[in-house]
């Protein structure tokens, strides 16, 4: 872990329900309880109905590889020191609309750098794996299906 890098806030009412979960190790998405619709990110207006009202949905974790990248030269200093690193935005399986920033990590509790990418390509299966940067921070990252453990 790097202590530099930043990180978001989590007190923020409007999404503060994700990094909860997140701390938990669930990937939870705010479903409208006006069109039944789910939304991410957060935000306290449903964009297709216009309702307030809505609860926060476990997802089962699966998704696709929609697009990745791996940065040879990071826009912030902070990630320097983590280069090797491969980003990648996932489609999520229960509803495509949706798509997740991560880091593509290793099973078992590993890292974001020195990742074997060789399997990831668009399309791809992904299964969520949270890495936790501080107290009351986990982050969302992606292992490549095949290398999940347990499966």
């Amino acid at each position: 872990m790097i202590d530099t890098i930043p990180l978001p806030a989590t007190d923020d009412p409007h999404d503060a329900p994700f990094w909860s979960a997140a701390l938990r190790s669930e990937l939870v998405v705010q479903s409208c309880e006006g069109c039944a619709r789910l939304r991410f990110p957060p935000r306290p207006v449903c964009p297709y109905c216009q309702s307030t009202a809505h609860q926060w949905r476990v997802l089962s974790g699966a998704a696709t590889v929609w697009s990745y990248a791996k940065p040879s030269s990071p826009l912030l200093p902070a990630f320097e020191a983590l280069t090797p690193y491969v980003v990648v935005l996932a489609q999520i399986d229960e509803d495509p609309s949706i798509r997740i920033i991560g880091n593509l990590v290793s099973p078992a509790g590993g890292g974001i750098t020195g990742v074997d990418d060789a399997g990831l390509a668009i399309g791809a299966p992904l299964r969520v794996a949270f890495r936790q940067y501080a107290p009351d921070v986990a982050l969302p990252c992606w292992t490549l299906l095949g290398e999940a453990v347990g499966e």
